[in-house]
């Protein structure tokens, strides 16, 4: 064998001297020399770096970018990202033939005494679509002006992540998915809620080992967002077009799956595999472009990355807003990605916003927007730095801001202090589901101890176990002596789970929540018009930007 520049792999087969280039060499089956190992690894490499260009491209918005849905999972067609993030997975590779081994691979020890066989991870298919399968795990009901998800059970899964490889389950529960005591994640394990390989976890003890795949099913409480419908504005072959309402996030997030624009779309207009062609925040409302097909989808994102898009949005303000255009080109920096707040900071990204008021009521103003950059939550902070921030912003025109609300840059307080009080504030409010945050998204530091650590939403296991939040002396804690719950009704949870809407387990059942005011759930921020080189949409104004709109 004989490995030659440029790329090129010299071998002898049966006498005969060939020259193979090592895109083609590392699938060759009949090698099993001494370099097949670094052939695998550079496959793998290779394999990792085409990945992400078959994914489709994001195109920028005055939302904070959240992972798009439909990447499958082990043992089931889709897996949903969890808190904010595309789940890692080890490989990307194709599945080895059972009955031709994969050259590149070690043989793992079979039969041996003690010995855990870990299988290899599954291949990840980009482009695949929520199914009927996925929109019948529960379904919808209205009360009080609000679309209602029933409770229902779901498996989050993950990989073992590098850091928890040689750690048993219990050091990572204690670690890292803090929301719950040991006790909880012991009944789980004799209600046969755990799972390790697809085989059902025995004891916590077990140590962790490198693919090891994880499956916990929970109990599954959604928050509550208004009952408008989710109206199309336009249909044809290639897109989808909707107003989407204030307060429903585009797709699964967070504590979000089917009070999402994307299961509504395809529970209630059996719209299915759909492209999200850009990003609206949870409590922008307006116009919403999907496209049918990959290739649609890929011709529009060439438009964005070429700015031939033009944005338009309407916001109500405070105060009395200038009347002449204003250019605002101030550079914005995200202070958090976790909890979703940015500020102007000359260390930013380079920004541009145009804004014209349209109308002023003698206390607030309806401003046209639109957007030359597509950087997050980009109108909403150069209003606040203009010192007309949003009318209703729940993050923007804050008191945790100071008492100029960060008019003209003025924060007089550490990004830390900053996100302390944002928090704090809002869950005092019981409001952490209006800013699109729960206990798991926050990191260590902004709430008490017994939250769950920051690591939790950046990793795949969103919720390993449902956390409950924290409200004024409504909270049931979990038991610590899980033994005296009924297991015997946690195993007919786990044979009849489309049935039953209360779980022993779930601390989410034993709250009594108050429901949010439907008027609550709205921000006055609504995307009005979208416009590229062959298309044009408008969805119609809000009543909040009329003119004659008074406050109550």
């Amino acid at each position: 064998m004989w490995l030659g520049r440029h790329g090129w792999l010299g071998v002898v087969v049966q006498g005969r001297f060939d020259l193979r280039p090592l895109s083609l060499a590392w699938t060759w089956g009949s090698y099993r020399g001494p370099m097949a190992g670094t052939l695998s690894t550079r496959a793998e490499a290779a394999d990792g770096l085409r990945a992400p260009t078959q994914q489709n491209g994001d195109a920028g918005s005055d939302a904070r970018v959240e992972p798009l849905p439909g990447l499958p999972e082990p043992g089931g067609p889709v897996v949903e990202p969890a808190a904010g993030i595309v789940e890692q997975t080890p490989g990307d590779k194709e599945e080895p033939s059972a009955l031709a081994p994969d050259p590149g691979k070690r043989k793992k020890r079979r039969g041996a005494t003690r010995e855990r066989v870990v299988p290899p991870p599954k291949k990840r298919r980009t482009g695949v679509s929520f199914s009927d399968e996925h929109f019948a795990e529960t379904s919808y009901y209205f009360e009080g002006g609000l679309r209602k998800v029933r409770p229902y059970y779901f498996d989050f899964r993950t990989y073992c992540k590098g850091r928890w490889v040689g750690h048993s389950l219990m050091h990572v529960f204690s670690t890292e998915f803090r929301a719950q005591p040991l006790a909880y994640y012991e009944a789980a394990i004799r209600a046969g809620r755990l799972h390790l390989n697809e085989e059902p976890v025995q004891d916590l003890s077990i140590v962790l080992k490198d693919n090891d795949f994880l499956r916990n099913t929970v109990h599954r409480h959604e928050p509550p967002v208004t009952a408008e419908p989710v109206r199309l504005l336009a249909e044809n072959e290639d897109v989808v077009v909707v107003d989407k309402p204030s307060s429903i996030p585009v797709h699964p997030c967070g504590r979000f799956r089917h009070n999402t624009v994307i299961f509504i779309l395809g529970k209630e207009h059996q719209l299915k595999e759909l492209h999200p062609l850009h990003r609206l925040d949870r409590l922008t409302s307006g116009v919403l472009m999907f496209a049918k097909t990959a290739v649609v989808s890929e011709r529009i994102h060439e438009q964005v990355r070429d700015r031939q898009l033009e944005k338009e949005y309407v916001c109500r303000v405070e105060g009395e807003f200038p009347a002449e255009e204003v250019t605002c080109k101030e550079p914005i920096l995200v202070v958090s990605y976790k909890v979703g707040v940015c500020r102007v900071d000359p260390q930013g990204k380079p920004c541009e916003t145009v804004f014209q008021r349209l109308s002023y009521n003698g206390r607030s103003s309806v401003v046209r927007c639109r957007p030359l950059t597509g950087r997050t939550h980009q109108i909403r902070v150069h209003l606040q730095f203009l010192g007309h921030p949003i009318l209703n912003d729940p993050i923007y025109n804050s008191v945790a801001w100071g008492p100029s609300r960060g008019r003209g840059g003025h924060i007089p307080k550490t990004d830390e202090e900053l996100l302390r009080d944002l928090v704090a504030e809002h869950e005092a409010k019981q409001s952490l589901d209006v800013l699109g945050l729960c206990d798991g998204d926050m990191p260590p530091g902004l709430t008490d101890s017994t939250a769950p650590s920051s690591e939790l939403a950046k990793d795949g296991l969103e919720e390993l176990a449902t956390a409950p939040q924290k409200t004024d002396g409504i909270v049931e804690a979990v038991p610590q002596d899980m033994d005296t719950v009924d297991l015997a009704q946690g195993k007919a949870a786990e044979t009849d789970v489309m049935n039953q809407e209360t779980d022993p387990l779930c601390a989410e059942c034993r709250l009594v929540r108050q429901d949010p005011l439907p008027q609550d759930l709205v921000m006055f921020l609504h995307a009005l018009r979208y416009k590229g080189p062959d298309f044009e949409y408008v969805s119609p104004l809000p009543p909040w930007a009329q003119d004659d709109w008074q406050e109550n």
